[in-house]
């Protein structure tokens, strides 16, 4: 049974947050600040600043902190590519394709992420309501979710005829076409309309291309508001509401002319409570940030995000409600699939998956685990790759990451631990300040050491160590002195030579 699902739009000038509920609950968490909008979609006239032949790449420089990456497989193959085009001829090297200075039109396909600079490609997309236009392609390519066979062969039928019309009445080639999801029931004019606004885009962003320096943004993708009408609104949409006057009046504009089937759904909310408090949706952003996820029937799972992959561990807690050990593994091991593919979407948790469920020892429990695993995740709009249970008793999965986690969006590493998530103990500090303290004695002849540190060090020098600290002090025939400073962290301390 497909779930209804109503949008919230909480707007403030310096951020925007989309809250999709379906069944209650919050599913996924959208956020877009001002001053750090997503980079996905954006066209810039790029500059190659260096080609790495053993890697197949190319760093391009289009006006960022950080130069972006462009693989061999993402340049597309009339950039200096296959001899007479033909895609059955080997592909030329990039070190053959591409040279330090050329300029280059790019578009972003993967914002940055950590440490990483954003990925490009040269095969520029420019979406529309029901269409993505791919104005360097011919073919006619349509959405896997979109029904039968014929259906599809009937819809790629009356596209080529459109493009053709378009190619004839302004003289330019037809480009190609994939048709996305809700243009499953379009009519011709309404295929037409969005053919036109695409090439019309697309017009626009040559010709920018054309005079503008390299490092120049040609194209901005959608705000996050306007992507809501245009991406995820569908048919099981019941709602869409937004807490803001000015936008709201922004959006029926845009949706007039994009997305008029939505619009007898869009609505300015009048609340006196705010639109996030009708869920509980900051109370979930906080459970979504944290290690830890409570499952109702007492489980639990521990989910550790790292740059290689993120692992998620089950964990039966004080679950005892079956008539058995198997039958309450194989419990809470069904509710915990159903947690996980929650927690992925609500996290926006990409790249390698690797999950930890409870040891089954019967073949049924772990095929209905997987196969429910399988349900839940079919919700999820983003590509998913699950394979079966390992030899080590791990379902691996991948899950395609375009931007960035809601931790890393939300969160910093704790300035600390430096995102270790753990730190050194009391006597673990006392014990390297002894240490120190033996090491400057050596070089240097003061009056007095005093050791400067956070309270609960000091503390644990004047009572458990202190025994040791004053061997020490008798040990290099100089007093020690202690000064507790609050400002300090766990594992910070000076020693000052008085």
């Amino acid at each position: 049974m497909a779930f209804t699902q109503d949008i919230l739009i909480n707007w403030t000038p310096q951020e925007t947050r989309v809250a999709i509920i379906e069944g209650g609950a919050v599913q996924e968490l959208h956020v877009e600040r001002t001053l750090e909008r997503g980079l996905v979609g954006n066209i810039y006239c790029g500059k190659v600043a260096r080609v790495l032949p053993g890697m197949q790449s190319a760093f391009i420089d289009i006006g960022l902190e950080r130069a972006a990456f462009l693989h061999v497989a993402d340049l597309h193959s009339e950039d200096h590519g296959n001899r007479g085009g033909r895609a059955s001829d080997q592909p030329l090297p990039i070190e053959r394709r591409l040279h330090e200075g050329q300029t280059l039109m790019v578009q972003v396909i993967k914002d940055p992420i950590g440490t990483k600079g954003a990925r490009l490609s040269s095969q520029i997309s420019v979406a529309g309501r029901m269409l993505v236009y791919l104005p360097q392609d011919d073919h006619i390519g349509i959405s896997q979710k979109i029904g039968s066979p014929e259906q599809r062969e009937q819809l790629r039928t009356r596209m080529q005829t459109l493009t053709q019309e378009a190619s004839a009445a302004d003289g330019r080639p037809a480009g190609g076409y994939i048709l996305r999801t809700n243009a499953e029931d379009a009519s011709d004019d309404d295929l037409r309309a969005d053919i036109a606004y695409l090439r019309k885009t697309w017009s626009i962003i040559r010709e920018q291309g054309l005079k503008s320096a390299p490092g120049s943004l040609l194209y901005q993708e959608l705000n996050l508001a306007q992507r809501v009408l245009r991406d995820l609104v569908g048919d099981n949409t019941q709602s869409i509401r937004i807490d803001s006057q000015i936008q709201y009046e922004d959006l029926l504009t845009f949706g007039q002319e994009y997305t008029p089937s939505a619009m007898g759904k869009l609505a300015l909310y009048r609340g006196e409570r705010p639109i996030f408090d009708l869920y509980n949706i900051d109370q979930e952003i906080e459970r979504g940030l944290a290690r830890r996820v409570d499952l109702k029937s007492g489980g639990y799972l521990i989910i550790d995000q790292t740059e290689a992959l993120t692992t998620i561990d089950v964990n039966t807690g004080g679950y005892v409600g079956a008539r058995n050990f198997d039958d309450t593994i194989f419990k809470t091991n069904l509710e915990a699939a159903q947690a996980i593919a929650r927690q992925l979407r609500l996290r926006n948790l990409g790249g390698i998956i690797i999950i930890d469920f409870i040891d089954m020892t019967r073949e049924e429990h772990r095929d209905n685990v997987l196969s429910e695993l399988r349900k839940q995740l079919a919700r999820d709009r983003t590509k998913i790759t699950l394979n079966g249970f390992s030899a080590l008793g791990l379902v691996e999965m991948t899950r395609k990451r375009t931007r960035e986690s809601l931790a890393h969006m939300l969160c910093q590493p704790c300035p600390t631990c430096e995102g270790r998530g753990q730190v050194k103990t009391a006597r673990t500090v006392c014990y390297d300040i002894l240490r120190e303290i033996m090491r400057e004695a050596r070089q240097f002849n003061p009056r007095e050491f005093r050791v400067v540190a956070s309270a609960a060090v000091v503390e644990m020098l004047l009572d458990e160590e202190s025994q040791h600290l004053a061997g020490l002090s008798d040990f290099i025939g100089k007093p020690i002195s202690l000064q507790a400073e609050p400002s300090m962290s766990p594992e910070q301390y000076d020693i000052v030579l008085l």
